[in-house]
């Protein structure tokens, strides 16, 4: 896999971009003046694996708000900035990891200048968030609402941070679409050595947006570009870092866990193989260790197809093999096949601690 190489720009305590790990965001879709109900909710994706939170400033009873809810939490703080550079302002004061803007939506040149050095003095971080709906008139006048067109607002906002010395920056670029998401990172990309944040925008809910954010963000991590991501859903945001650990885990670039890999099952199952499977799911969100556990529904697709698997289990008539690492260890009533299985994790669990 080509990387682009990328400077390291550092989020709260997490460094981004170089060689660092790619790094799990998403947003509240809490109402950021509810510190108690957004505190709650940063607090349960942290359990679920987020590394990252963005919270929208809407007004300045949110922007105040931040510094209680730093206090509270573990994972760098991200503001959600547009328009009103007092806001930025404010946020900074309250100890924010990172701001999102666009540059250019802030006001005059004065103000832009007064977020910068205010953010050089803490040393905080500001992504440009580009989307395709954010693009300036006279860009989209000239080349359509394009990848082309992102990528010159992009660099024009770059432009702006630049021209006051500031460097440390990350950028997004997003579409809905995907080809034209995919476009944008990868004109990008050439351009500039900024981490880049993915994500396609406005996905869609939880099914049909983790597929097209899987696509977008899965194609261009598999080419090396991108530093940190957020699966945009119509849904609740647990459901974001699901998907996003299963990106990594499918491109083999970060595991975070057990990965249950199973057949779809055929006419030779003999099993309640997707009843089965599905229990195994759910019990392998307890489990922390990196195992891959195997739900085969016959002998053709058990030990041999999963013989990389730790442990698995193959069905047949009424009853289940189970094995490690392709050897048959047991053989069980299909009844006994769930609480058997989950001994034998919970044993490799215990070894792995």
């Amino acid at each position: 896999m080509k990387k682009y190489t990328t400077r390291v720009v550092k989020v709260g305590n997490l460094k981004l971009g170089g060689n660092n790990p790619i790094r799990i965001q998403s947003m509240c879709n809490t109402d950021t003046r509810d510190v108690k109900a957004t505190v709650k909710q940063i607090l349960e994706l942290e359990k679920s694996g987020c590394e990252i939170i963005r919270v929208a400033i809407p007004d300045m009873i949110a922007a105040k708000n931040i510094g209680k809810i730093k206090k509270q939490i573990h994972i760098p703080l991200v503001a959600d900035i547009h328009f009103d550079y007092k806001l930025a302002l404010e946020v900074i004061k309250q100890g924010i990891d990172k701001v999102r803007i666009n540059p250019g939506n802030i006001g005059s040149e004065e103000k832009i200048k007064a977020v910068v050095d205010a953010c050089k003095k803490k040393k905080i971080p500001i992504r440009i968030g580009v989307n395709s709906g954010s693009i300036e008139q006279d860009l989209l006048n000239k080349y359509g609402a394009t990848p082309k067109a992102a990528v010159h607002s992009a660099l024009r906002h770059i432009r702006i941070l630049e021209k006051f010395n500031f460097k440390d920056i990350l950028i997004s670029i997003k579409f809905s679409n995907v080809p034209q998401m995919i476009q944008a990172y990868q004109m990008l990309a050439k351009k500039v050595d900024y981490p880049l944040h993915l994500g396609v925008t406005e996905a869609g809910t939880a099914f049909k947006g983790s597929v097209k954010s899987a696509i977008g963000i899965g194609i261009l991590l598999n080419q090396g570009i991108g530093s940190t991501f957020r699966v945009s859903l119509t849904a609740n945001p647990l459901d974001e870092i699901d998907t996003c650990w299963a990106i990594l885990q499918s491109l083999e670039l970060r595991r975070r866990g057990p990965e249950m890999i199973s057949c779809p099952t055929c006419g030779r199952t003999e099993i309640d193989l997707i009843g089965l499977a599905n229990k195994v799911e759910q019990a392998l969100l307890k489990v922390k260790v990196p195992i891959k556990v195997a739900v085969m529904g016959c002998v053709v697709n058990g030990p041999g197809e999963a013989r990389e698997a730790d442990i698995g289990v193959a069905g047949g008539k009424g009853m289940g093999a189970i094995f490690a690492k392709g050897k048959i260890i047991k053989s069980v009533k299909e009844k006994d096949i769930f609480p058997e299985l989950i001994k034998e994790i919970r044993k490799l669990e215990k070894e792995m601690q």
